[in-house]
């Protein structure tokens, strides 16, 4: 394909320490990488790994407090603004020394429906805030949907909703992060998005479905997916993101074809 693949470090070479996760995507073709929560590193040993493999360091996440292990997370309510913003300094604190592309905010888990339209409205302006900080570094911010069965409670699951978000957002630093695997897993028209989206998309990563496994694992066309982002008005890198087994020739043997 076109457009470079990198390498997710945070799910892909998890059998190696973090530092050596670079050299290993080096190894197997990757031109770059990205990490979903660098904190438990320094910036500066991270950026001493990447810049040894010779691979460049192109995404992180903004840290999301509680959200992964099922909490709200940090963006989307108005009394965690503080350490919203706080959380925002300090990726973009990484992401200066890591000099990387983009900076990903991901939205908040709604604990009760009733609070969904103040959630929302705050992750909006959340966005705002973040789109304009991090453009002080030239570095762009992204916001993904997640779908609703893997994370239920999750503020933003279907492309729709995400692209409201975008129109609402209405920063020229602010984009889409698209994930082909949770638009699969909504039943979401790829192959459409992708063409007539591409202007509006920061960013792509990608697992086959189901499973989250790597490409040939599941069902998708992910060939002709890749195909059809090459042909479209995306720029950006696209990232495997994907759930590895162990085994060599399942976890990377896509890559000898790619």
């Amino acid at each position: 394909m076109d457009n470079q693949l990198i390498a997710n470090l945070s799910m892909l070479y998890t059998d190696r320490p973090m530092l050596e996760r670079f050299s290993a995507a080096a190894e197997y073709g990757f031109s770059g990488v990205e990490i979903q929560f660098p904190y438990d590193w320094s910036a500066h040993e991270l950026k001493e790994a990447a810049d040894k493999a010779g691979v460049r360091i192109h995404l992180i996440n903004v840290p999301a407090g509680d959200l992964l292990q099922g909490g709200r997370g940090l963006s989307c309510y108005d009394e965690q603004q503080d350490d919203f913003r706080k959380a925002c300094a300090l990726a973009l604190q990484y992401g200066s020394v890591l000099a990387v592309e983009k900076i990903n905010v991901l939205a908040g888990n709604i604990d009760n429906t009733s609070h969904r339209k103040a959630c929302l409205n705050c992750y909006i302006d959340n966005l705002r805030y973040a789109a304009e900080l991090f453009l002080s570094e030239g570095i762009t911010l992204s916001f993904e949907a997640i779908n609703n069965l893997d994370m239920p409670g999750y503020l933003c699951s279907s492309f729709d909703e995400m692209l409201a978000i975008f129109q609402k957002v209405a920063h020229p630093n602010a984009g889409m992060q698209y994930d082909i695997y949770h638009m699969a897993r909504m039943g979401e028209d790829i192959a459409h998005q992708l063409e007539y989206y591409g202007d509006k998309i920061a960013h792509i990563q990608f697992a086959d479905c189901p499973g989250r496994g790597a490409p040939g694992s599941g069902d998708l066309p992910l060939g002709e997916y890749f195909q059809l982002i090459a042909a479209s008005d995306y720029m950006g890198v696209v990232a495997a993101e994907y759930k590895t087994q162990d085994n060599e020739n399942r976890d990377y043997g896509w890559l000898i074809l790619s």
